[in-house]
């Protein structure tokens, strides 16, 4: 017995050192794979049939994995509307990077942010009002305002985060913090738009972020001038009281003029 574990032992260690990592490797990927099927599946039926009464037992079925198995990645419809956020999130950051690190002029950045969102999204924008109807109610852990949605929003205030620091246009110090989230409020309305937009490869969509991106940057300008200082206070109180996650950040000393 000593000597069956002896010789168990010595093949062990006479494997290739980078073999385990492969094998961790190979296994991760298939994992991968597998979520992204289930993910791609459940998107089809949304289309097909409606967020409501697509199951998770139909979409383990038309995937062809185990109803555990579906389980697993995605405990509940919710969670893979969820990864459908996180997938768009990490689409539009990746797809935006060029504009990032691009012209500095904040109506250039605000306008390539935003048209690059909906180049990314057209491919969903059939069924984005099977998900709009759910999200749209407050106490949905589908609504970008969760809790269960914290991931995906942060992704995209941090691409605003970095739009804003990239540009060449000065602007408030005390709102430098709430700033990027005001932008990501500005992108929410345009996903709203959007949703119900009908023209042709949401042509108003785009029109709609032509006409506003020179007045987000300007707006965003003139908050450093005094003059505009009560205005500004008053915009912060209201982006501390009702913005996601601002009330809980210490606020900061807005001064009057």
């Amino acid at each position: 017995m000593v000597k069956e574990a002896k010789n168990v032992a010595d093949a062990n260690a006479a494997k290739p050192a980078g073999e385990g990592k492969a094998a961790k490797a190979v296994k991760a990927q298939k994992s991968e794979q597998t979520r992204t099927l289930i993910l791609e599946t459940a998107l089809k039926l949304f289309e097909e049939r409606g967020y409501d009464k697509t199951t998770m037992r139909a979409i383990a079925q038309e995937a062809g994995v185990s109803v555990g198995n579906a389980y697993y990645y995605f405990s509940s419809k919710e969670h893979l509307v969820q990864g459908f956020y996180d997938r768009i999130a990490a689409e539009h950051e990746a797809a935006v990077r060029p504009i990032l690190a691009g012209d500095p002029d904040l109506t250039v950045r605000i306008r390539g942010v935003l048209l690059c969102w909906l180049d990314v999204a057209e491919q969903y924008h059939r069924f984005a009002a099977q998900f709009f109807k759910n999200a749209a109610d407050p106490d949905s852990p589908l609504s970008p305002f969760s809790e269960e949605s914290v991931a995906a929003r942060e992704a995209a205030i941090s691409v605003h985060e970095r739009c804003l620091a990239g540009s060449s246009t000065k602007h408030d110090p005390e709102l430098a913090e709430l700033l990027p989230q005001l932008m990501w409020l500005m992108q929410m309305g345009l996903v709203l738009f959007w949703v119900y937009d009908r023209t042709e490869g949401t042509e108003r969509s785009r029109r709609l972020v032509e006409r506003t991106a020179p007045i987000a940057a300007r707006a965003i300008a003139l908050s450093r001038f005094r003059v505009l200082r009560p205005l500004v206070r008053q915009l912060h109180d209201v982006l501390v009281e009702f913005m996601p996650g601002a009330a809980a950040r210490p606020a900061p000393d807005v001064k009057s003029g």
